[in-house]
């Protein structure tokens, strides 16, 4: 058993962080719309719409201004259509800035990168697809690329220069977790000092949207109703129809103790604990059993027990079944004291791969200001009696906070953040 002294040596710190979103494309105004309770949900107008085309809201990423980014103009960025890259390289670029890093060639062979993608560059195929079909047009030498799910850490990679271990986390809606799990698992085996962790999806393709909708997951409206699109994501509640189909990006900078002592860079946050189990029982419905034990094991990995967690930062898709398992297993774990809890994707909808990334940039930048973000748009549900739901942006001191994260497939990713 290692002693404490050495364990809280081994975990890493948080350097820096940054994202995009449907609130914003700069983290201090997502922050103050996150905390005002707006939400970034709209019309979905990132491709035509077809008569009865079942989707029609959705959370887009506002334009960006690439100005200040010369590697991100439309010179340097013309072969690279698919905007997983633009956005992020972006957030990488940014959140390097704000760890105060730069990634000179003495420091390149310590850092690793595992910013990963769920969906990837899937659009630029799809068109090259449609334009082959349609207008027998052989796809341009970059298609290829642009689709390559791993190619998103490799522009990463050479963005930055960074010359360490490389890897791509899939696991669906869970990805940017593991990709922070697998980027501390780097560290503490020794094989870097630094890791680029985060992920990106613009899912908002026609196809995609579709598919969502017709296994029943993404949100649809009725037949005759109406109601605003920032309604439509409402996790946790009565009335809840499934997510929201959102893109983003965010980026984490994890390092361990030693190189950021060692190289002056400040830390506030580490990343505790964690712990990631395969549900291997339905590709889509989660399975409480595995569910249970990856939060119990990833609260246990931070040396922790239930009670010692400050706040949850759910997972809270917006489906039926998976969160009322979510809503059970905190219920499991932490009996009649659930810690209070918020839902990000109500405000957000569901970022893909990027929302664990999105939500614990989120949980982490409340847990340095002492607040915890809303939960918006929520009618308690009777079946989930007992959930404290945070319904406006609240005071609260942080120094443990639980993400949970569940994707397809059965993949669970839970973390620990503490204040450090």
């Amino acid at each position: 058993m290692q002693s404490r002294e050495k364990r809280d040596g081994l975990r890493p710190v948080i350097l820096g962080y940054d994202a995009v979103s449907p609130l914003g494309t700069d983290f201090s105004a997502q922050w103050e719309a996150a905390v005002a309770g707006r939400s970034g949900i709209g019309p979905l107008t990132r491709f035509p719409l077809r008569e009865q085309f079942p989707v029609t809201v959705a959370g887009q990423v506002p334009p960006v201004d690439v100005t200040p980014y010369p590697f991100l103009r439309p010179r340097e960025m013309a072969q690279w259509t698919s905007p997983v890259f633009l956005h992020g390289m972006l957030v990488v670029h940014r959140a390097l800035e704000r760890a105060g890093l730069t990634i000179t060639p003495e420091l390149a062979p310590r850092v690793a990168v595992t910013f990963s993608t769920a969906i990837g560059g899937l659009d630029a195929v799809l068109e090259a697809d449609r334009q082959l079909s349609q207008h027998g047009k052989l796809p341009k030498p970059f298609v290829n690329p642009n689709s390559c799910v791993n190619m998103v850490g490799g522009k990463v990679s050479i963005l930055t220069g960074a010359q360490g271990p490389i890897c791509t986390t899939i696991t669906a809606c869970a990805t940017g977790s593991t990709s922070m799990i697998v980027g501390a698992m780097f560290l503490q085996a020794g094989m870097a000092d630094v890791v680029i962790c985060g992920a990106v999806d613009f899912p908002l393709v026609e196809p995609i949207v579709a598919g969502f909708a017709t296994m029943n997951g993404a949100y649809k409206q009725k037949t005759g109703e109406e109601e605003p699109p920032s309604r439509a994501s409402r996790p946790f509640a009565l009335d809840r129809r499934g997510f929201v189909v959102s893109e983003g990006a965010a980026c984490i900078v994890l390092a361990s103790r030693e190189f950021a002592r060692a190289h002056g860079l400040p830390f506030e946050l580490e990343l505790a604990g964690w712990d990631m189990t395969a549900d291997a029982f339905h590709f889509v419905a989660p399975n409480p059993v595995t569910v249970s034990r990856c939060v119990r094991a990833a609260i246990a990995n931070a040396g922790l027990v239930p009670a010692d967690i400050d706040a949850v930062n759910a997972h809270a898709a917006s489906t039926k079944v998976g969160d009322k398992i979510e809503a059970d297993v905190l219920h499991e774990i932490f009996g009649g004291a659930i810690p209070p809890v918020v839902a990000n994707k109500s405000q957000l909808g569901h970022l893909m791969g990027a929302s664990s990334a999105m939500e614990s940039v989120l949980a982490m930048e409340g847990m340095r200001r002492g607040i915890l973000l809303p939960t918006v748009n929520h009618t308690p549900d009777p079946d989930l009696p007992g959930l404290p739901l945070s319904q406006g942006s609240q005071n609260l001191d942080q120094e443990l906070v639980l993400k949970n994260a569940f994707g397809f497939g059965g993949c669970n990713a839970c973390l620990v953040f503490r204040r450090v």
